[in-house]
């Protein structure tokens, strides 16, 4: 009598979710809004164990161009900046002395910054 009471329970309980928006991995901005090769890296940065995204991801325009950059959970690591292809360009800050790898001359200065596109939420 209980495995019945709970076969009939069980499709009440697991249909209290229906209709509620489901959050995005990771992010409080809509996933839809996130471009397709944006979504591809974070998807692949989650399957890292540990999972290794970014905590935020800024779109600018740099040097005429749409470009993406991701801001490092912590210390000593690259933010690195991606086209609007997500080919990696280079990493404007962060490393072990905060200035980046050198190779975006001028990008804090000429960098305009559009929106933030996505956001790691608060644990």
């Amino acid at each position: 009598m209980k495995y019945l009471l709970i076969l009939l329970i069980f499709p009440f309980l697991s249909a209290s979710e229906c209709g509620k928006k489901k959050a995005n991995s990771g992010g409080d901005v809509s996933r839809d809004s996130i471009p397709v090769c944006v979504r591809k890296i974070l998807d692949e940065q989650n399957k890292e164990i540990p999972p290794n995204q970014p905590v935020q991801i800024d779109e600018y325009n740099y040097n005429g161009k749409t470009v993406y950059l991701f801001t490092a959970q912590c210390c000593d690591q690259f933010n690195v900046l991606y086209d609007d292809s997500c080919k990696m360009m280079c990493a404007p800050s962060g490393g072990i002395i905060g200035k980046g790898d050198g190779k975006c001359e001028g990008f804090t200065k000429e960098a305009k910054l559009i929106k933030t596109i996505w956001k790691e939420q608060a644990k």
